[in-house]
């Protein structure tokens, strides 16, 4: 069985761009939730202005196919010209999991 792809990606806006990257964030959204091998994703901001993502997939073909699909390339592509100052991603693969629900 293949281990679960992890992408953590921390960004910071321009100044004046919400408007334009929560358009943009909505569509890249759906369009990964659609995509063959999706588990979830949760995005939080700091008050610091720091926005952290978590987006994971089942395996890493899934994960590469959601890096290279051409609506994802433009965005990335806008944006580093129009819509962050910074960002940095680090991608892993998951070599164990556990977790807890209390059940109510």
């Amino acid at each position: 069985m293949a281990s679960e792809v992890i992408t953590v990606f921390r960004s910071r806006l321009r100044p004046g761009v919400d408007e334009d990257y929560g358009t943009l964030a909505a569509k890249m959204t759906a369009l990964a939730q659609g995509m063959p091998g999706f588990v979830d994703a949760k995005t939080f901001t700091h008050a610091d202005g720091e926005r952290v993502t978590v987006v994971t997939f089942e395996d890493i073909e899934s994960h590469n196919a959601w890096k290279e699909h051409p609506a994802h390339r433009q965005a990335q592509k806008i944006g580093r010209e129009r819509l962050y100052s910074e960002y940095s991603i680090q991608v892993g693969i998951s070599n164990h999991s556990h977790s807890f629900k209390l059940d109510e």
